[in-house]
């Protein structure tokens, strides 16, 4: 009878994640409500499109302003890079909101 212990080699796999922090205004915002529809709706479009973790991190209860968490999981530094500066791009040629800053990280 198996135990369910399972065995993992190391070597096998590297693993990076990717986080990206994105700072937007959101200049259709005539209410939170009306903002939270925006950003609803981007972070679908983004998690659609990329495959990737989007949460809003900071900003709740202002109107015209959003702050996105976005992670990926990649096999290289390289991959998980280039995946959210496709991200940034994207956000930017979004008509609904625009970038104020942005930070990518790897952990």
């Amino acid at each position: 009878m198996r135990t369910g212990v399972a065995l993992f080699n190391r070597s096998m796999a590297e693993m990076v994640i990717g986080y990206l922090e994105v700072d937007l205004r959101v200049g259709q915002g005539r209410s939170l409500k009306h903002k939270r529809q925006i950003i609803n709706g981007l972070k679908k479009r983004i998690r659609n499109r990329f495959n990737v973790s989007v949460a809003e991190i900071d900003h709740h209860q202002l109107w015209q302003r959003a702050a996105l968490g976005i992670c990926c999981v990649e096999t290289s530094r390289t991959r998980s890079h280039r995946l959210l500066q496709q991200v940034v791009g994207f956000i930017e040629t979004e008509g609904d909101s625009s970038i104020i800053d942005y930070h990518i990280e790897m952990l």
